[in-house]
């Protein structure tokens, strides 16, 4: 039975489709303002990978995830920069495409922009407006939470009912400290022509809409950063219940912060680790990867220079066993692509017990210790071989091993010959590029 924890009811459920065997998945992505850090980066590379396990399973998954190209950070750095908004937003959605290709995330379908929707959500608040959700403001619209019977479904927040007067030229103020923005009004930036003033969308009609738009009905999946969950979500997800009567999305997954040393990732801090910086560091993306599944996805990450120096040693521990029990196999001329039953018996229990990705890294480790226990028994060495990258490949870390040519093979028959002729300065020299290959 396949698992996940949801947010909305704060329990493991069971998981079902709402339209067959089609699985409809939106995560809210990047503010296109500067650089990612890792902790931005985790999200996308864990609904990545639960996209790529969902289809091994037979599901079809379409997996949408938005770029926030209108925000006041954008503004803010455009003004600081003494360029426009389009520059900037054009500099860092490049940035951030490049950060995709380099760790190999490839499973996305669509990216909305935010921009692109302008006129929806325009639309959207006239239709909150006229269902009597929402009210103006000479500061803008907002959306009346207090006609939301289960507001703080989703983040279990308590929410005050306060209330604020209407000041003396009858003119509304904000009437409930709840409410949030709908449509901004303001002078700074870029903004729109709408019925009310000129403008720019909130933040969290900007995500309702787009998943209304793309989707048009409840949609599987919602997912994003722990602290997406309050208020960003609950707010999306009142907006659709004003709008449409029913849930915005089935499951609600968040995933947990990276933190720095115990600290949360602060630019303020100077503790930020940029995902560029780390993938210079550590050349192998598939190491950030690695780096996450030891760590269940609704948990925190404390990130130090020791931990991933740690994941470093083990990854490259996989690769040059692969390596060998690769080379070992070709020069035996022995293939058996048969998958290890129990192994993977093993491994879709604690996938589908809410991607417990953890267990599966211990799994991995063990399938290493029996892979020394029969390094002489090609059958099994072959089968333990094929499952171990039918695993990794299933958590999205796709091995490039090191390429067996003819010359590697005359170099291990010619480093062969010269033991048995104890030419030993002969035979250290063609072991020593084996080695340097991990062939032996």
């Amino acid at each position: 039975m396949l698992q996940f924890y949801n947010s909305l009811t704060g329990r493991k459920e069971e998981f079902y489709s709402l339209n067959n065997s089609q699985v409809n998945i939106y995560v809210c992505g990047p503010t296109v303002y500067d650089h990612l850090h890792i902790g931005n980066i985790r999200s996308l590379i864990f609904f990545n990978l639960l996209k790529k396990y969902l289809i091994s399973i037979g599901f079809k998954v379409f997996l949408v995830v938005n770029i926030t190209d209108l925000d006041d950070k954008i503004i803010q750095v455009a003004i600081k920069n003494k360029s426009t908004e389009k520059q900037i937003t054009d500099y860092y959605k490049k940035q951030f495409f490049y950060l995709l290709d380099k760790l190999e995330i490839h499973g996305i379908d669509q990216f909305p922009l935010v921009t692109n929707y302008i006129d929806q959500m325009i639309s959207y608040i006239s239709l909150l407006l006229e269902k009597k959700y929402a009210y103006l403001t000479n500061e803008g619209v907002y959306f009346c939470n207090n006609n939301i019977i289960n507001y703080g479904c989703l983040s279990g927040q308590k929410i005050n009912k306060l209330y604020t007067n209407i000041n003396k030229k009858n003119v509304f103020v904000k009437q409930n400290s709840e409410d949030f923005v709908l449509w901004k009004k303001t002078n700074i930036g870029i903004r729109y022509f709408s019925p009310w003033f000129l403008g720019r969308p909130g933040w969290h009609t900007e995500c309702v809409v787009m998943i209304r738009e793309i989707f048009r009905n409840t949609i599987d999946v919602h997912g994003g950063g722990h602290d997406l969950k309050f208020p960003h979500h609950e707010n999306e997800q009142a907006q659709f219940m004003a709008s449409d009567g029913k849930p915005l999305a089935r499951y609600f997954m968040h995933i947990g912060h990276v933190n720095y040393h115990n600290h949360k990732m602060s630019k303020s801090l100077n503790n930020v680790v940029l995902v560029k910086d780390l993938l210079t560091e550590i050349k192998d993306s598939n190491i950030i990867k690695f780096l996450f599944c030891h760590f269940h996805y609704l948990k925190p990450i404390n990130y130090t220079q020791e931990l991933i120096n740690e994941i470093k040693i083990k990854y490259f521990k996989i690769l040059k066993i692969l390596n060998k029990v690769n080379f070992t196999i070709i020069i035996n001329n022995f293939y058996n692509y048969e998958i290890n039953k129990i192994y993977l018996k093993q491994f879709h229990k604690f996938m589908k017990n809410d991607i417990d990705t953890p267990n599966v890294v211990t799994l991995i480790e063990k399938m290493l210790k029996n892979i020394f226990k029969n390094i002489t028994n090609l059958w099994v060495l072959s089968e333990l071989y094929y499952t171990l990258i039918y695993i990794l490949n299933n958590l999205d870390i796709s091995i490039i091993l090191n390429n067996v040519t003819e010359q590697m093979i005359e170099y291990y028959y010619l480093w062969q010959r010269a033991k048995k002729l104890k030419d030993f300065d002969q035979a250290d020299f063609f072991r020593n590029i084996l080695l340097q290959q991990n062939f032996i």
